[in-house]
C-alpha cells in the first residue's frame, strides 16, 4: 500500500493562492467525493485546509501524483504547472513523518501550537463520515494524534509558544496607548475568533462587539465576553465606532471592502484603524492596507511576530523529532506487514483458511459418525485427535525430513510455536 501527501502552506505559497484551496468543513464531503472519482483507483482520502495550509492524504496500491495534482488544480482553478510551483509532494515514510509533524505542531506558523491537532481531527472526522477513510489512512492519523500527544506530555514544544490571537494583542498594544480606551470588533464567531476574543478580553477593553452571519452563535460569544452582538449586514454603516477590527470568517469573498473602510474613516476624522484578518481567503480587501490611518495585518504578517522565542524550542524540537522518528518507524513496520508482496498479513490469512477448511473436514466426519449411531465421546475423540495430527503433521515431517545442518535451528523454532505453556 502506498500512501502520499500533496501540499501548499504558509512556507510554499503566498496568501492569495493558499486562499484559492480553502476548503470549508461542509464542502469537504463532496471535495472528497470528486478527488476520489478522478484517481483510476479511487484511493483512500483526506482533506487538512486551515488558514496556513491545504493538504491532499491518500492511500492506493500505486502512487497517483498527477491525478491529484490534477484534481487540486481544478479545485483552485489554477494551472496545474502554477500550483505545481508551489506545492510538496511527500510519499510514504516521509508522507507519515509529515502528518505527525503537523500534528505535533512542528510544522506550523506558531511552533508548537495546539490548534491545528484539533484541525487535523475535523478533517479526519469529515474524511470518514464521506466514506473515504479506509484503513492505512485511519492508522496513519490515528498513529498521528497519538504522536502528537506524547510530543505534548513529554516535551516543552508549547511553552514558549505566541498564538496569531497573543500576536494580533501585542500588535494593538504597539499602536494604543491604553487598551482600555479600545472598542473592538471581532467579525466571526468561530475558534479562532473566540480565541482571539479571549486574549483580547483579558486586557480589559472599553467595549467589544461580535458581528455575525447568524445571530445566535454571536450572542453565545458576545454573553460569555460580555459584549453586543451585531448583524453582519450592520457592519458597513457601523465599522466607524471601532478602533480594531479582527476579522475571520469562512466567506470565498471579502466582507469589508475599501469602500466601506474609507467611509468609515471618514466618519472617524482619521483615527486610526487596527485591523487583522485571520481568514484564508481574505476577509479584508487588500488594498485596504494602502489607506493611510488603516493599520492591516494578515496571517502572514503575524509570522514575524510569532517566531519569538523559537530559539528557547529548538531542544523540545530536538525532543519531539526523535518521537516522531519512532512512530514513522512503527507506521511503516504496519505498512510493510500488511504487503501483499512481503508482509504476513497474507500468510495469516491463508494459515487461518488452512485452519477453517481442517475444522471443516473433521466437523463433516464427526456429524455423519454422530448419524450412525455412535458414542459422542469416541466421537469428540476423533474429531480432537484429526484436528491435532492435522496441526502436527507438517512440522513432524519437516523436523524428520530436515538436514542435520538445519533440524537444530528447525527444532528450537517448532519448540517455540507449540511447546509454549
Amino acid at each position: 500500500m502506498a500512501v502520499w501527501a500533496l501540499g501548499l502552506n504558509h512556507n510554499t505559497a503566498p496568501l492569495d493562492l493558499r486562499g484559492r484551496f480553502a476548503f470549508a468543513l461542509d464542502q469537504l464531503a463532496p471535495a472528497l467525493t470528486g478527488l476520489r472519482q478522478s484517481h483510476s483507483r479511487h484511493p483512500e482520502a483526506a482533506i487538512l485546509s486551515t488558514c496556513n495550509r491545504t493538504e491532499v492524504y491518500c492511500a492506493s496500491e500505486s502512487v497517483q501524483i498527477d491525478h491529484t495534482l490534477g484534481w487540486l488544480a481544478r479545485a483552485g482553478d489554477v494551472p496545474a504547472d502554477t500550483l505545481r510551483d508551489h506545492t510538496y509532494v511527500l510519499e510514504n515514510g516521509l508522507a507519515a513523518r509529515h502528518a505527525f509533524r503537523v500534528a505535533s505542531g512542528l510544522d506550523s506558523m506558531v511552533l508548537g501550537e495546539p490548534q491545528i491537532l484539533g484541525q487535523m481531527k475535523s478533517a479526519v472526522r469529515a474524511a470518514e463520515d464521506a466514506g473515504a477513510l479506509g484503513s492505512t489512512l485511519n492508522q496513519l492519523f490515528q498513529r498521528s494524534f497519538a504522536v502528537a500527544k506524547q510530543v505534548r506530555s513529554s516535551t516543552e514544544i508549547g511553552v514558549h509558544s505566541i498564538s496569531m490571537a497573543a500576536a494580533a494583542v501585542r500588535l494593538a498594544g504597539n499602536l494604543f496607548e491604553d487598551m482600555r480606551q479600545v472598542k473592538i470588533l471581532f467579525v466571526g464567531a468561530g475558534e479562532m475568533i473566540e480565541l482571539a476574543a479571549t486574549h483580547f478580553a483579558a486586557k480589559e477593553p472599553k467595549s467589544m462587539a461580535i458581528a455575525n452571519r447568524t445571530l445566535e452563535r454571536g450572542e453565545k460569544l458576545a454573553t460569555r465576553l460580555g459584549g453586543e452582538v451585531m448583524r453582519l449586514a450592520d457592519l458597513p454603516d457601523r465599522l466607524h465606532e471601532f478602533d480594531a477590527v479582527i476579522s475571520c470568517t469562512a466567506s470565498t469573498l471579502p466582507i469589508i471592502g475599501l469602500g466601506a473602510v474609507e467611509r468609515a474613516l471618514k466618519k472617524r476624522r482619521h483615527r486610526p484603524i487596527f485591523m487583522v484578518d485571520l481568514a484564508v481567503p481574505r476577509d479584508i480587501e487588500p488594498e485596504v492596507r494602502e489607506l493611510d490611518d488603516v493599520y492591516l495585518y494578515t496571517v502572514d504578517d503575524l509570522a514575524q511576530v510569532v517566531q519569538t522565542g523559537q530559539a528557547n524550542r529548538q531542544a523540545a524540537v530536538a525532543q519531539a523529532e526523535a518521537i516522531i522518528d519512532a512512530g514513522v518507524q512503527s507506521f511503516m513496520h504496519w505498512v510493510d506487514q500488511r504487503d501483499p508482496a512481503g508482509g504476513v498479513v497474507p500468510l495469516i490469512r491463508q494459515l487461518n483458511a488452512q485452519a477453517d477448511q481442517w475444522r471443516d473436514v473433521e466437523l463433516e466426519r464427526a456429524r455423519k459418525r454422530l448419524a450412525k449411531g455412535e458414542s459422542t465421546d469416541d466421537v469428540l475423540e476423533a474429531l480432537s485427535r484429526g484436528l491435532t495430527q492435522k496441526m502436527l503433521h507438517g512440522a513432524l515431517a519437516e523436523l524428520r525430513t530436515a538436514d542435520p545442518a538445519q533440524r537444530e535451528q528447525m527444532a528450537q523454532a517448532i519448540s517455540r510455536l507449540f511447546l509454549r505453556s
